[in-house]
């Protein structure tokens, strides 16, 4: 490859929380870059009025941000067209999981750093594991609060480098109340919200889990042999990886479902399908079904493969496509409550799925806004 056509590198600097000092800590490596002679330029950077970081920001260049008239308001935006004109060697964009306004190249923030990591530009970038597509549900259930800006997964999973920036759940809090995160008259609604310790400390062990599963993941990343010619010997045939099949209804519970199929099949190193299965003669209204378009958005972001198919048994059904796909493993909410009668005429789907697919792990995905006030998991 030339170099003109070099893809640049990645760092993701990822915290649990906003406050713990992630813009901080990119800026403070961007310094050390420039020092050591590199080109390094901001690209977006927001402080949100916190001295220290304003302080650090001095003594690199600034593109200056773009003006997006919206909706009568104007709006200020990086500039995507001025980054990739100005081309620095290095640059450094805040708030990954940003959503821009109307009328710009892309809807997200992430979709320019990937326009300009194509142009050949290194990027620093900050993130908090919130915004993560995948822990959307789980971050809900911890927090009571849904994110509702997120970033795919494989933007995580492909960066060259992801930087965790730790702190403690009390930590944090102290530099809260010191007014170091938000303005004073925000302090109060944030500790009675969001910054209450068990939210922080459940999200920092979410955290700290999840950079632990990208060191894995990139650990178990198999390493192409060089060929050998004079080579004889048959080489021994590899492994065959896991495939999860998860079984989706065209309802709110269905995305939880795909979020926790789709942790399982990273922490498996798995290809993840999802199958939906409608009435005979239903595929055409399918089409037009609002939820069905928001379950293919959600499929494209963490890039699972949607499977619509019809038929009168979905155990059935599931066990074609499991058959055809290679599926090594089943996922599926809780099925439905039902009543006597139907309990004692037709086995309840599980075990029509465990008859149909006698050598398939089977999983039941819990919903666990059903826990109440039970313990946190």
């Amino acid at each position: 490859m030339s170099e003109s056509l070099r893809r640049g590198s990645h760092r993701v600097f990822l915290g649990m929380a906003a406050g713990v000092g992630k813009t901080y800590r990119m800026l403070q490596d961007g310094h050390a870059e420039a020092e050591s002679g590199r080109d390094v330029a901001i690209g977006f950077l927001e402080t949100h009025g916190r001295a220290e970081t304003d302080v650090q920001a001095r003594g690199l260049e600034l593109v200056p941000r773009r003006r997006v008239s919206y909706r009568d308001t104007v709006l200020e935006e990086m500039d995507l067209p001025g980054i990739l004109e100005r081309a620095p060697e290095l640059c450094l964009i805040d708030e990954l999981a940003h959503t821009n306004a109307a009328g710009v190249e892309h809807a997200k923030r992430w979709e320019d750093v990937e326009d300009i990591l194509s142009a050949g530009i290194n990027v620093f970038s900050t993130v908090n594991v919130q915004h993560l597509e995948s822990l959307n549900d789980q971050v809900a259930d911890l927090t009571g609060m849904r994110v509702r800006e997120t970033i795919p997964d494989s933007v995580l999973n492909a960066a060259d480098e992801v930087v965790l920036i730790d702190l403690t759940p009390r930590e944090l809090i102290d530099r809260l109340k010191a007014g170091k995160i938000y303005k004073p008259d925000r302090v109060e609604a944030a500790l009675n919200n969001f910054f209450k310790i068990e939210n922080l400390a459940a999200l920092r062990e979410v955290s700290l889990r999840q950079v632990a599963e990208e060191v894995e993941s990139k650990r178990l990343t198999p390493v192409a042999p060089v060929r050998e010619e004079r080579l004889t010997q048959t080489a021994a045939p590899q492994a065959v990886g896991e495939r999860l099949l998860a079984l989706v209804k065209l309802s709110a519970n269905s995305q939880r479902v795909v979020r926790r199929a789709f942790r399982s099949s990273q922490r498996l190193g798995a290809e993840l399908d999802l199958l939906h299965v409608g009435k005979p003669g239903s595929l055409r209204s399918l089409e037009r079904d609002p939820a069905l378009g928001a379950l293919r958005r959600l499929a494209s972001v963490l890039g699972a493969h949607l499977i619509v198919e019809e038929g009168d048994s979905i155990a059935q059904v599931a066990a074609r496509v499991a058959h055809d796909r290679g599926t090594t493993y089943v996922l599926m909410g809780r099925p439905n409550p039902r009543g006597a009668l139907a309990r004692l005429s037709k086995p309840a789907l599980p075990y029509e799925l465990m008859r149909e697919l006698p050598g398939v792990d089977l999983r039941i995905v819990a919903d666990r806004t059903q826990l109440g006030a039970g313990p946190r998991r």
